[in-house]
């Protein structure tokens, strides 16, 4: 069924949404609302139990969070990396409801939670009337984080399409109302007339895209497929490349958005080179809270040699 839901265009009219077999969707949507207008440490106790959930269930998942964190933090005992990996289930399970927050709540009644660090280095990098693309991650307050920088900047978003239509109609017209636009993850025209209009437009790189248009750059010391493309849009707008991340405090109910001054002599026209100061700008951010990284992905998947045995394989 995603196969097929992926060949077809974005439709945000609900209205294409009113056969039965929506229904099942559009009571999962009905419970994300309700729960997004609880107390928010209702909120994350709930998404504390359902990454506990995921943690104990989803065994591939897990088994995938495990590898990663072998990979990528051998200095860690097996004791500290058992315990990342759990934590990193219950740091994206309280993502998955904060998701309710930035699709079905104005965030502004976050503001008073939120520090903004760095917006200085934002503001300079588009003085040269050029845009800028914001270097992000796949942190667990994905869609959360993106939506409470809206309060304090203007921006687009490129967005890798749902495989749930009728979800990524919900997604869509969520983001629509927070950002300027909402560009399909494949529309480098609509890319670069934000970049032309001097917009900020947030974009990550770091998940595994195949082997199409990759150069092999470490990330945590393992060689990982980085796309190019970054390089190539910089190179063709003369955008600023401004490093941009977000994270939930541990003390108490909170939130942190940083952004770092743009990368330095960049694109150097030495494509590994680029692809190495990304990652290892994203992993420096990473680190600053290691259990809130998307690590149930397979970042890993593409090895440098083909014939070279994958890391995940299976249990």
């Amino acid at each position: 069924m995603n196969r097929k839901y992926r060949k077809q265009p974005r439709n945000t009219d609900y209205s294409a949404y009113l056969h039965p077999r929506w229904w099942p969707t559009w009571l999962g949507i009905l419970l994300m609302w309700c729960v997004s207008h609880l107390p928010i440490r209702v909120q994350w106790w709930l998404g504390k139990l359902a990454g506990l959930l995921a943690f104990h269930l989803a065994r591939s998942r897990r088994h995938i969070a495990e590898v990663n964190i072998r990979l990528c933090f051998p200095e860690l005992t097996a004791a500290q990396r058992s315990a990342l990996v759990r934590n990193a289930f219950i740091a994206n399970g309280i993502g998955l409801l904060e998701l309710g927050i930035a699709w079905f709540r104005n965030p502004a009644g976050l503001t008073d939670i939120t520090r903004v660090h760095g917006l200085e280095h934002l503001e300079k990098a588009l003085s040269d009337g050029k845009g800028a693309l914001l270097l992000g991650g796949h942190y667990s307050t994905l869609d959360l984080g993106g939506s409470l920088v809206t309060e304090f900047i203007e921006a687009d978003v490129m967005q890798r399409d749902h495989n749930n239509p009728l979800m990524n109609a919900v997604m869509t017209r969520a983001r629509e109302r927070r950002y300027g636009t909402v560009l399909g993850a494949r529309d480098l025209r609509g890319l670069f007339r934000s970049l032309k209009k001097n917009r900020a437009v947030w974009y990550a790189t770091d998940q595994d895209y195949g082997r199409k248009d990759i150069v092999f750059a470490p990330f945590f010391g393992v060689p990982a497929g980085t796309i190019t493309a970054t390089s190539r849009i910089a190179e063709r707008s003369g955008c600023k490349v401004v490093p941009f991340s977000h994270f939930r405090r541990e003390d108490r109910p909170g939130y942190d958005i940083y952004f770092h001054p743009a990368l330095e002599y960049f694109p150097s026209g030495n494509d590994l080179r680029d692809a190495t100061l990304i990652n290892e700008t994203i992993e420096r951010e990473v680190r600053r809270a290691p259990d809130q990284y998307l690590w149930m992905h397979r970042r890993f998947k593409t090895r440098p040699d083909p014939d070279d045995p994958g890391f995940y394989g299976r249990r």
